[in-house]
Parts: C-alpha cells; sequence; structure tokens
C-alpha cells in the first residue's frame, strides 16, 4: 500500500519530457518534487505563474511565491508571471497537456466530483472546471476509500460533478487503474503487497481484471 508520497512517485512516472503540467491541490502538488531527472517539464499554476520548481526547503521559504493553493514553491529559470486571465486563456485554449488533479469520487465512466460536499463551507471551485474541460490529459491522485471505508471510485458519482467523462487514469494507494468509458475501472497495477481481491473490494464501480496484474515499481 502507498502513502501519499508513493502516489506522488508514481504518477510523477507519467509525466511526459517537454509537456506542460498543471498540478492540483493535495497530493498533486507532490509530483513536482519527483519528476524524472532527464526529463524537463514546465508546471503552470493558475494563478498566474509558467515555471514552478519544487516545494523549498524549510527556512527558504519565499511568502510572495506561491501555487494556486497558497502553499509557498520555488522557480526555475525563465519562469513567466502573468495574470490570471491570460492563465485561464492557457488552459481554456488546451495549452495544458497533462493536469494532475485530487477527486472526492470518480465514476467509472470518468465522471469526477473534486469540489463540493452539500453543506459544508468551500472557497470556491478554483480552475478545476476549466481545467478538466481543456487539459488533453487528466490524471486524478486519491485514496482509494474515504475515512468511513467506504469506495471512491463508484458506477456513478453522488457528489455535484466538476467534469464528464474527463478522466484517463487514476494512482490510488492500492493501484493504478485505466478509466474506460462503457468499460469501466481497467486494473493496469497493484501497490506492493495489495492483492487484486483487496483491490475488488475496494472498488465500488465495475472493475476489469484482465490476465496477471504486476506490481507498482516505485523508485
Amino acid at each position: 500500500m502507498l502513502d501519499k508520497i508513493g502516489i506522488a512517485k508514481r504518477i510523477a512516472q507519467e509525466v511526459k519530457d517537454g509537456s506542460y503540467v498543471n498540478l492540483g491541490i493535495g497530493i498533486p502538488t507532490l509530483v513536482a518534487n519527483y519528476i524524472p531527472k532527464g526529463v524537463n517539464v514546465t508546471l503552470q499554476s493558475e494563478n498566474g505563474m509558467l515555471g514552478m520548481g519544487p516545494f523549498p526547503f524549510e527556512g527558504e521559504e519565499d511568502a510572495d511565491l506561491i501555487n494556486a493553493g497558497k502553499q509557498t514553491i520555488t522557480e526555475v529559470p525563465g519562469t513567466a508571471y502573468f495574470d490570471s486571465a491570460l492563465s485561464f486563456g492557457m488552459i481554456r485554449a488546451g495549452k495544458v497537456d497533462l493536469t494532475i488533479l485530487g477527486a472526492m469520487e470518480v465514476s467509472e465512466n470518468g465522471d469526477i466530483a473534486n469540489w463540493k460536499i452539500p453543506g459544508k463551507m468551500v472557497k470556491g471551485m478554483g480552475g478545476a472546471m476549466d481545467l478538466v474541460a481543456a487539459a488533453k490529459n487528466i490524471i486524478v491522485a486519491m485514496q482509494h476509500v474515504n475515512k468511513a471505508g467506504e469506495s471512491k471510485l463508484l458506477p456513478e458519482c453522488t457528489l455535484p460533478l466538476t467534469g464528464v467523462k474527463c478522466i484517463k487514469k487514476i494512482v490510488t494507494e492500492l493501484a493504478v487503474l485505466e478509466v474506460v468509458p462503457g468499460t469501466g475501472f481497467v486494473l493496469l497495477e497493484r501497490a506492493p503487497g495489495v492483492t487484486v481481491e483487496e483491490i475488488r473490494k475496494a472498488t465500488a464501480g465495475k472493475l476489469v481484471v484482465e490476465g496477471e496484474i504486476p506490481e507498482m515499481i516505485i523508485d
């Protein structure tokens, strides 16, 4: 079973050289610290930054340098700053190759709910709806079950949707799954020490298991 860092490390393996990537709040922000050597990517933040670096070491934080989640970050040589209108123009024009988001629920058709639980106060949707509508590839980093032990991979989402049929892949503490609308959650890899049966029990939506499922390799 993976912890949050393990999930981030596994997703970092999906990042392609030369791509433009947007990282959502939560586990996705950790991906910046584990991008493989030799893979050069440009990280974009919807609050107006192109060229984010990894998280700063303790004591080296710059309170004026933050991402869209108000976390302190670093910059890389050539970083550009601009207003949010231009930033969302980049997103809506399809300039982002990969978006990595957290989620409360994902359906077997690739729908995602990640911004609101009815009855609870929220700050707002942020850029999630624009990102899921325009990004070329969307990967979700999430826990397989909630605090009550209930599956978050469902036949249909029960919470307000952020996007419809847009999620391509999911990485949880238990597994890597491809989302194929009309087919379900296709199991690609299982976390170290996790069995297919454990993944099956934790997945409420349709789980497709074909052949021998390999164990994830986490560096």
